[in-house]
């Protein structure tokens, strides 16, 4: 028997579709229109700050893009921006002893400070952090802070032995102490290893000898010198099991993935890296970038920011610090982010334990430079 067909219906059902995809299309259309391409901003940061975890959603929420160019220590920094015509970069992470360079070369802009909330920083220094501001002018803002200090492997090394640089010469440890290679961490450890405190990025040239001696003195202990991901991957596999130069930015990560690893702050003081945020000078996106930074001082901005892959930081605000301690309270207890805990970041600046980074002031960064580098070829 031969199957009747419903000429009618099918001809119902293929007008239907084609009306209700011409009605569509116009729709399509607009959707597409009404998403214009994103603003694009160029980024000069230290690597994961243009990551999808910490910029992800906000690009997809205000429709940016941006344009990460990566760079490792702050001379490389200024090597770059130096190498680049002006308004190449709009948002430049820097490390805050390397802004008032910045600022006096003019590859910044000048900022409002009443476009950023400073009563949430969590300390009374932050709000007017030194090199930040000049003349009562604002030209970076910050948005999080690490402490260095030794960071070791908890199966080579105990915490006790950890609480002093000493260990790095333990006999035990020959050929298994690394550095992370930047002079101004390094030989700023050993000039706290000196015992110069306060005074340790201002030596006169008795103590500057003392500290390249004393430097030359742990060089046979020595078994390389590593960028971020040799860092990383040489105390991971437990080829170094002592590191110079680094702290929880470094093994922080790796605790998080279950490595035997840790890092203190030792009895004879260690060193806060501080990242803020400026406007490249000549930049054509300066509203965006500014929105952005203020959103990175907002608890969700701050949240993304110290639970970054790449590598963890403390927050800055109180806004942030309670977001994470809410969101994340386990990150929040193995960084120490809890008011109480003996290691908690603000707790140790107040004791007088931990000194900002800064650049050297009665020599050069070359004569740093060109000393560590007569140092690793030693």
């Amino acid at each position: 028997m031969t199957k009747k067909i419903d000429h009618s219906k099918r001809t119902f059902m293929k007008s239907s579709t084609a009306v209700a995809g011409a009605l569509a299309m116009p729709m399509i259309l607009t959707s597409n229109k009404a998403r214009a391409a994103p603003v694009e901003i160029n980024m000069l940061a230290w690597y994961g700050h243009g990551e999808s975890d910490v910029v992800g959603a906000y690009e997809e929420a205000n429709n940016v893009k941006f344009n990460k160019k990566y760079y490792s220590g702050g001379d490389n920094m200024l090597a770059l921006i130096s190498q680049s015509p002006p308004g190449t970069y709009d948002l430049i992470l820097s490390d805050a002893e390397f802004v008032m360079q910045l600022n006096e070369a003019g590859y910044i802009e000048e900022l409002d400070a009443a476009d950023y909330n400073f009563d949430d920083m969590l300390h009374e220094d932050f709000k007017k952090f030194p090199g930040h501001w000049k003349d009562d002018k604002l030209f970076s803002v910050m948005v999080r802070f690490g402490h260095l200090g030794v960071s070791y492997n908890t199966k080579a090394m105990s915490a006790e032995d950890a609480m002093s640089y000493k260990s790095f010469w333990k006999p035990e440890l020959k050929g298994k102490v690394g550095h992370f290679d930047w002079h101004l961490p390094n030989l700023g450890m050993l000039s706290l290893h000196d015992g110069n405190g306060a005074n340790l990025w201002d030596l006169d040239e008795a103590a500057w000898k003392q500290v390249q001696e004393t430097a030359m003195s742990l060089r046979p202990q020595v078994g390389g010198f590593f960028d971020y991901g040799g860092t990383f991957n040489s105390l991971k596999n437990g080829e170094m099991q002592a590191m110079c130069g680094i702290g929880d930015w470094i093994t922080g990560a790796l605790e998080r993935d279950g490595a035997s690893v840790a890092s203190v702050i030792p009895k004879e003081g260690g060193i806060q890296f501080t990242e803020s945020y400026s406007i490249g000078k000549g930049s054509e996106k300066a509203a965006e970038v500014k929105k952005f930074i203020q959103h990175m001082l907002t608890p969700e901005g701050q949240l993304r920011s110290t639970e970054m892959a790449a590598y963890p930081a403390f927050c800055v605000t109180k806004g942030g610090r309670a977001l994470l301690n809410e969101k994340n309270p386990k990150e929040a207890k193995r960084s120490g982010q809890i008011v109480g805990e003996p290691n908690e970041p603000i707790h140790l600046i107040n004791e007088g334990r931990i000194h900002y980074r800064d650049v050297p002031v009665q020599q050069s960064l070359e004569d740093w430079n060109d000393f560590w580098s007569d140092y690793k070829n030693a």
